[in-house]
């Protein structure tokens, strides 16, 4: 489905990323992994080459407009072109709106949507010359309903869907699909932190009575990146159990 196309993640070292990561390269796609701890990006290139499988790091940071597009160059001087596109690169720094603070509103929104835009318009010109490309933008359930105590995160991930449809608009005549993935809640590292008792509190709000898996979105990734979905774009794939329908 996506064999030897080039995929471009970001926020590739861990977590969603990470698996998405795993699940193109097993199917055939070369990764170009974004990320901006030292030593994670070497981390994932290290882990795809034991399984044979080919990863260029590149450490940058995305709510940079010079190495959103630094890393297109490096996608495109060692592979010639660029395939796919992932926005996955994201934060939370949660509170509630009377006691959030301007920095805390400026980094979410700067690294979850100036981030997904400014790499957006990197790829842009490539997948344009080309006349192909997906590019898939990683949404939330929270972007869809809200939730308290996140209005810069909900924020950044409701922006980031009008950000995918707005882009759909302009690039489909181009044969360049855009794409979101909206999670539920989905265990991860930072959900590894909970308690059992905040994990059942939030089953119960899940129609599925579980929380996701990384696995679940790096599927849903497979899918809007490969041919199967090439009569689809500016549409949110709601990966979350149920709980926002």
């Amino acid at each position: 489905m996506v064999q030897d196309r080039i995929a471009v993640i970001t926020g590739a070292s861990r977590g969603i990323g990470r698996s998405i990561a795993f699940a193109l390269a097993a199917r055939g796609a070369k990764i170009v992994a974004a990320h901006t701890s030292p030593g994670g990006g070497q981390a994932l290139v290290d882990e795809l080459a034991q399984l044979g499988m080919e990863c260029l790091a590149v450490q940058c940071d995305v709510t940079s407009s010079k190495d959103a597009q630094r890393v297109i160059d490096a996608a495109v001087e060692k592979y010639g072109r660029v395939d796919i596109l992932v926005n996955n690169a994201g934060i939370t720094h949660d509170g509630m709106l009377i006691r959030m603070t301007d920095d805390a509103w400026d980094d979410v929104l700067s690294i979850n949507l100036k981030g997904a835009f400014l790499c957006t318009r990197a790829v842009s010109k490539v997948m344009m010359k080309q006349r192909s490309g997906r590019i898939i933008n990683i949404a939330s359930v929270v972007g869809q309903g809200g939730n308290a105590g996140q209005a810069n995160y909900c924020a950044s991930k409701a922006g980031l869907i009008g950000l995918t449809k707005s882009n759909a608009r302009e690039l489909s005549r181009r044969m360049i699909t855009v794409n979101a993935v909206a999670p539920g809640f989905i265990a991860t590292m930072m959900t590894d932190t909970l308690s059992e008792k905040v994990l059942q509190d939030l089953a119960v709000q899940i129609p599925m009575k579980r929380l996701g898996s990384v696995d679940d979105i790096a599927n849903a990734v497979l899918f809007l990146a490969s041919d199967n979905s090439s009569y689809i774009t500016g549409q949110v794939l709601a990966v979350n159990g149920g709980m926002y329908m």
